[in-house]
């Protein structure tokens, strides 16, 4: 690995912004962005249980770009430890197409994950205490849950005892994973100190016995939060294996969150280089639809061409028409070129490889990035090169259309649902949250293993079971099917 000092000069940042974490990892303190190169998503088919490799075709992706004497970057998303020590594993890649220093990234790196969960966790304390202490709020239902950066299905439920609410009952609580926490997605919605600050305010923390909301500024805990989150805020410069800058900065699942790295990051990356490859969680109807309807949107970003990962395993799984699906839903949802690369892997079969292939409506490739790095992506960066013309961003909803259309616009549109059904309480929560959240945009929370119901595949309806409010994030949740917020280890969890 080279010095990061060399690293962020390399691309122009200043001696001033540069604070380095060691050697090979540093904060770049600024947070003045003149955005001006051009923006690569990649996202992918709907995945296998093993993922389909975003990651190392995003760095081969950068390398090659960087090889064909591109001045390029990487946006990505910080590990979570929850994956990392689960299935998964480690989110930094693989064999010859990696980001250094791997083991710090997927650990504790520069802190963030930690500051989230500490900043989330004292509000939780503050709530709690506040209820202790004589309840001067008149809090009598509390919505905002603790959170913790490990799988562990035992806290999905929990039950909190020192209370002194007017039913004097024990009160059910919960933990999240830490990003599906709202202050992770506030964190990565953020553009600047301000932003950040009036956000965690806006979080609604309970109700009222009158059933009005009660906020995170009601207590007057925001300072303590900022002060938490004051290095956080700020984007981590690290690097790949062959030297090509990357920041790494933010946490959150796209299957239960927006699923993309930082505003800050991806602005950060496009101010210092004339192309950046970032990527999106799981399928493209989970994290290129949140990239596109709420990042993009929000921020006021734009992708100039996206990257469709396919594998022969998942193409098995899933078959070709979810392929096409999500291609579809790439070009005539949200008007965007798209090519795909198909990820190799030693015991692909290269006569189904060259079937597909000549099935693909779209520019298509074969990709080796753990076998030969960027090199083995050099196909696929010279035919971005070519086609990365912008066109007008489309959005599978209107910021005006109700939450109830919205959402049946993300099913309908881009799952290709023929019903959307609202199960229980969430009619409801409908009404409840309709004239605060008017504007918001709409988080789907569901399976990341099939379009719509990962245990009835031919099931055409989208069952909505719950609704949740993030007023800080400025988006409204919808829990579908079983998903839920604190995923659980497998039967053999990794060792390290």
């Amino acid at each position: 690995m080279k010095d990061i000092v060399k690293i962020a000069k390399s691309i122009g940042i200043k001696d001033e912004d540069i604070e380095c974490y060691g050697r090979y990892k540093a904060k770049i303190r600024s947070l003045k962005f003149a955005p001006k190169g051009k923006l690569i998503l990649v996202t992918a088919m709907t995945p296998t249980k093993s993922g389909e490799g975003k990651t190392t075709i995003s760095i081969g992706l950068a390398d090659a770009l960087k090889s064909l004497g591109k001045k390029v970057s990487l946006a990505l998303r910080e590990p979570s430890l929850g994956p990392t020590f689960g299935m998964k594993g480690g989110a930094t890649g693989g064999g010859k197409a990696t980001v250094e220093p791997s083991d710090d990234i997927n650990l504790h790196f520069t802190g963030d994950m930690h500051a989230v969960t500490t900043a989330n966790n004292l509000l939780c304390a503050n709530i709690d205490n506040h209820i202790y202490q004589g309840n001067e709020l008149d809090i009598q239902k509390v919505t905002f849950p603790r959170c913790m950066d490990i799988n562990d299905r035992a806290l999905r439920e929990i039950t909190v005892n020192e209370e002194k609410l007017k039913n004097n009952h024990p009160r059910h609580d919960s933990f999240v994973i830490t990003p599906a926490s709202e202050i992770m997605a506030i964190l990565c919605l953020s553009e600047n100190e301000k932003d950040l600050r009036k956000r965690l305010g806006d979080i609604i923390i309970g109700e009222n016995s009158k059933g009005e909301f009660v906020f995170a500024k009601d207590l007057n805990i925001v300072n303590s939060l900022m002060k938490i989150l004051k290095d956080a805020i700020y984007p981590n410069l690290v690097q790949t294996a062959k030297g090509t800058p990357c920041f790494v900065h933010g946490g959150p699942f796209a299957n239960i969150a927006q699923g993309t790295n930082s505003v800050i990051a991806t602005k950060t990356a496009l101010t210092y280089s004339d192309f950046v490859v970032t990527e999106a969680g799981f399928g493209a109807d989970l994290g290129a639809e949140k990239f596109f309807d709420l990042k993009c949107r929000e921020a006021r970003l734009d992708a100039d061409i996206v990257v469709l990962v396919v594998t022969m395993k998942a193409l098995k799984e899933h078959g070709l028409e979810n392929v096409l699906k999500h291609i579809d839903t790439i070009k005539n949802v949200f008007n965007k070129s798209c090519v795909v690369a198909i990820n190799h892997f030693e015991n692909d079969d290269k006569k189904e490889i060259e079937k597909f292939k000549s099935s693909c409506p779209v520019p298509c490739c074969i990709c080796y990035p753990f076998e030969k790095g960027g090199e083995g992506c050099r196909e696929l960066a010279k035919i971005l090169i070519g086609n990365t013309k912008n066109t007008k961003l489309k959005f599978a909803y209107s910021k005006s259309a109700s939450i109830k259309e919205k959402i049946e616009c993300i099913a309908k549109k881009v799952y290709g649902a023929s019903d959307v059904e609202f199960v229980g309480v969430v009619e409801e929560k409908l009404q409840k949250y309709e004239q605060l959240a008017k504007n918001y945009e709409v988080i789907i929370a569901k399976s990341q293993y099939a379009l719509i119901d990962e245990k009835d595949k031919t099931s055409k309806t989208l069952k909505v079971q719950d609704l949740s409010l993030k007023n800080g994030a400025k988006f409204v949740v919808a829990q579908c099917g079983k998903i839920n917020l604190m995923p659980g280890l497998p039967k053999h969890p990794k060792d390290g």
